[in-house]
């Protein structure tokens, strides 16, 4: 085997960090009926100022907050891992280098879905409900709903449980995806039960706070193609504009990417003709090109273009041959009635 040919089958062969989104299984999709059945009965039941409000009263006269007061300044600072904001630009940078390391948008693009996603469900949720929360009660034993309140689900639980949950969902290996699911479940834990310390939250916003976020997570794979979507329309935007500000990189090979199966992507000159386009074969890592190169790329009509520029054999330089030159017929003797022998004589 030549030195290129082993070279460009290893570059095949390397293991990259884009694997295909989860999808919705049978098992997920009673994951979530089920969530959404605790959803409703935990709302039934703090509407019906069931056994539900009877804890969160009895837990907020307990005062956990005057119980252990010894803990009390490092859970203000913990409780910050359930804060919007600081999680976000947290799991955004680290998602960001993934990105710029697999040379596409989706893990950011799916942690932006999410958050949209949690926004809207808890966010019409917390405003429509409109109960207070324990530091504002006004009626002891009441569900005190629809007073103006904005605690109904947890915002601090829910958040936690989506922003540390979609690193599980990004995960690479059922390894990594397991234990990151039960280091997010531990921290989402760990937040609602602060929120209860610190008297912000009653017990039942909690549970509510757990089963809206586990419900956003639940039903990614639904907005997976949405994604996909505006992950190619926003790499055409992205590969034009670089284009327009760096004509000089149409020479050269096409950037290794780590792009879904049948996704195309093309390099266009600066009046939109189209240069080269690249579609990755779904199964076989291969390659097809279309459309024609710039001079000066390599060209190799006999096998598709690889992900790393060509390779020549490693030969000293005063004996360097072209790098396809045992490709090139060997001259063979003419036929007879051509007049001519090997040596070319009459």
């Amino acid at each position: 085997m030549r030195t290129d040919d082993k070279l460009d089958q290893m570059e095949e062969q390397r293991p990259t960090d884009r694997v295909r989104p989860p999808r919705m299984t049978r098992t997920r999709l009673w994951l979530l009926w089920g969530t959404l059945a605790v959803y409703l009965a935990i709302v039934v039941g703090v509407l019906a100022t069931s056994w539900l409000v009877t804890l969160d009263w009895q837990v907020m006269f307990f005062r956990p907050y005057k119980q252990w007061p010894e803990i009390h300044a490092f859970l203000d600072y913990f409780v910050v891992l359930g804060q919007r904001g600081p999680t976000a630009v947290a799991v955004a940078a680290w998602l960001g280098w993934r990105c710029w390391r697999q040379r596409n948008l989706h893990p950011l693009l799916v942690l932006g879905a999410s958050l949209l996603l949690l926004n809207i469900t808890v966010g019409a949720a917390k405003i429509g409900m409109g109960r207070l929360g324990p530091h504002y009660a006004t009626v002891v034993g009441s569900h005190e709903m629809w007073l103006g309140g904005d605690i109904f689900p947890s915002g601090h639980t829910a958040n936690a449980v989506v922003t540390w949950g979609v690193l599980a969902y990004l995960a690479t290996t059922s390894l990594r995806r397991r234990t990151l699911s039960v280091i997010a479940a531990l921290g989402a834990l760990g937040v609602g039960m602060t929120t209860v310390y610190l008297g912000t939250h009653w017990v039942s916003d909690v549970l509510l706070g757990w089963a809206a976020g586990l419900l956003v997570l639940l039903a990614m794979p639904w907005l997976e193609p949405a994604i996909t979507w505006f992950e190619d329309r926003l790499m055409g935007i992205l590969l034009r504009l670089w284009l327009r500000l760096r004509p000089d990189s149409l020479r050269g090979p096409l950037p290794a990417g780590s792009l879904a199966p049948g996704v195309s992507r093309q390099r266009l000159a600066s009046d939109g003709e189209v240069l080269v386009r690249e579609t990755i074969s779904a199964g076989t890592g291969g390659r097809a090109t279309s459309g024609h190169t710039p001079d000066g790329w390599p060209h190799h009509p006999s096998r598709p273009y690889s992900i790393r520029s060509e390779r020549t054999p490693a030969t000293p330089a005063s004996s360097r041959r072209p790098p396809h030159a045992d490709r090139v017929p060997r001259t063979t003797p003419m036929s007879p009635t051509s007049g001519r022998g090997r040596n070319g004589s009459g």
